[in-house]
């Protein structure tokens, strides 16, 4: 067990028979009554983000979550397949369980897998990916950094605006929190 005043962002908990993971906190001390936490929680199983407030100094269960280094291989229809890269084991994941993390895996891509108890609960993407820019309109001569935007396609799928210097066959650095572009590669 773990007091909601020990939260962090981050941290996995078994709330309500479910495993939520702590987006963001907020202690808070009124002027009047008892202190309490607000907190953002994203419900690991689902993907539904909840905000939830606890009283202060209760106590929740933490969840042990395992992450498996695994590397994402092919679509099969409407699963996709993992293998392990130590013991070449290979498990299969519904498009619908992972379907925002769709939009950055390419194949033979390295991320962890979420596991909780033996169940497969998901896929943890790294803060950026790096992908390529498969369909976007010509810069125009004279085009800046620093003004305006336009939308690219990128070969996963994901449209995100980028700047006007960027051309098709650019490898640009995508933040997966937000799916916006950061820079290029």
């Amino acid at each position: 067990m773990i007091s909601v005043n020990d939260f962090r962002t981050g941290l996995t908990i078994e709330v309500d028979n479910g495993i939520w993971r702590v987006l963001d906190f907020q202690h808070v001390k009124p002027g009047k009554g008892a202190a309490f936490v607000r907190s953002k929680l994203r419900n690991l199983r689902t993907g539904a983000i909840q905000e939830k407030t606890f009283r202060g100094g209760e106590k929740v269960a933490k969840a042990q979550i395992d992450n498996r280094k695994m590397q994402y291989l092919y679509a099969d229809g409407t699963n996709h397949v993992f293998m392990d890269n130590e013991s070449y084991e290979q498990i299969e994941l519904p498009a619908t369980q992972i379907e925002y993390e769709l939009k950055f895996l390419k194949e033979n891509m390295e991320i962890n897998i979420v596991m909780y108890q033996g169940e497969t609960i998901g896929v943890d993407l790294p803060n950026t990916v790096e992908l390529k820019v498969a369909e976007t309109e010509p810069g125009i001569k004279g085009d800046t950094s620093s003004g305006g935007s336009k939308p690219a396609t990128l070969e996963t799928g994901l449209v995100v605006q980028v700047p006007f210097f960027v051309n098709e066959g650019d490898t640009l650095v995508i933040n997966t929190t937000e799916a916006s572009y950061v820079s290029r590669a």
